[in-house]
């Protein structure tokens, strides 16, 4: 689903609101998420899963074109642990 989708899902549901009041607050809520990311804190949303940061340790990797060793930096990255309502949801719809 893209934020368009998820726009027009919340117009559906709020036919009272304008379109753009609904695109602004969907951006709001997806800066918020990437603000608090950014500075290290965790995003917790129950029934659905977190949002954290981890971070990657340096490391040799190998560039797959020549086979020859490069080192790749410390770096973090965005990760998303799935909430149990969610994956039960998943994993029992037909």
């Amino acid at each position: 689903m893209t934020k368009k989708e998820l726009t027009e899902k919340l117009k559906e549901r709020l036919k009272d609101y304008p379109r753009k009041d609904l695109e602004q607050t969907v951006n709001s809520i997806f800066e918020g998420m990437k603000c608090a990311l950014k500075s290290g804190r965790r995003i917790e949303i129950r029934g659905f899963g977190n949002f954290t940061v981890r971070s990657r340790k340096s490391r040799m990797g190998r560039n797959p074109k020549t086979g020859s060793p490069v080192h790749i930096a410390e770096r973090k990255e965005p990760f998303f642990k799935v909430g149990k309502e969610l994956k039960e949801m998943v994993n029992h719809s037909s």
